[in-house]
């Protein structure tokens, strides 16, 4: 992805810079999207493969926005005097995102939200400002997260006759809620699919979390999660309610780890069990 040259306002005192330049972070690097502003250094930085960030999107309103990962945050070196104001660094991004067909989506005081796609990928950047003039970005090449395992009834009725459970991955929330997104209608739609067949089956939906957050507010969503799939195949699917009972497992029974987004995804599902 091509670098934007930024246009960098702000002046460098040059005396004894070469003797008191302060390195990057371990492991840091600019985003290809950006070069940094002149006379900056890589505080800390994180990158995902996949996650989820709440961009600005207007007064009291934030947009989800999920996909590829990075947050990098910026010092001055101690030798940049004087510092850039908030505004110029503000302005160096926007124009730079403005130039190349982007557009700025919000702004709120030191924040903005700009929107570009670059090479068929649309990015979402966050850029904020200090009067220190310490800044930072967070942007997110978005994406759905590729499905390893399409829901399917026949591996559904597979999965219980052999381990008595099977795990349904496409059965998708927006972060933090239970409200069954649209593109969880093929996987429910399997599940019915299984139940109209097997005229006997009655199931378990048991909602199951990662390990982010409180352990409470995790318990507390795998059920929410779970009712939410079992009135939908009532209600939605004509499921009697009699064959469905729905329990919340938060974060107690992972099946990969939870030091990688990959291995949270992975624990981030819903479970049908056999009664």
């Amino acid at each position: 992805m091509k670098k934007f040259a930024l246009l960098v306002l702000s002046i460098l005192c040059l005396s004894g810079a070469a003797l008191s330049q302060q390195k990057d972070a371990t492991g840091c690097n600019d985003h290809p999207l950006f070069t940094r502003m002149f006379g900056y250094w890589i505080h800390n930085c994180d990158q995902k493969e996949f996650n989820a960030y709440a961009f600005l999107t207007g007064p009291g309103k934030k947009t989800n926005v999920e996909g590829r990962y990075w947050t990098i945050v910026y010092y001055p070196q101690s030798t940049l005097k004087p510092t850039p104001s908030d505004l110029t660094i503000l302005r160096n991004f926007e124009s730079a995102v403005q130039k190349q067909g982007g557009k700025l989506i919000a702004k709120d005081k030191s924040k903005e939200t700009l929107n570009l796609v670059q090479n068929g990928k649309e990015l979402w950047v966050e850029v904020w400002a200090e009067i220190t003039g310490r800044y930072g970005l967070t942007i997110v090449e978005k994406n759905a997260m590729a499905q390893d395992i399409v829901a399917n009834a026949d591996a559904f009725s597979s999965d219980l006759k052999a381990t008595g459970h099977s795990a349904v991955y496409g059965i998708t929330f927006d972060t933090g809620k239970f409200d069954l997104k649209a593109e969880s209608s093929q996987a429910m739609g399997e599940i019915a699919r299984l139940l109209k067949k097997e005229a006997g089956l009655k199931l378990y939906v048991v909602g199951h979390t990662d390990n982010t957050g409180a352990l409470e507010s995790n318990m507390t969503l795998s059920q929410q999660r779970a009712n939410a799939v079992v009135q939908g195949l009532v209600h939605d699917y004509g499921i009697g309610a009699d064959r469905l009972k729905s329990f919340g497992n938060g974060p107690y029974a992972p099946v990969s780890t939870n030091d990688t987004e990959q291995g949270k995804a992975k624990n981030r599902r819903v479970e049908i069990v056999k009664q």
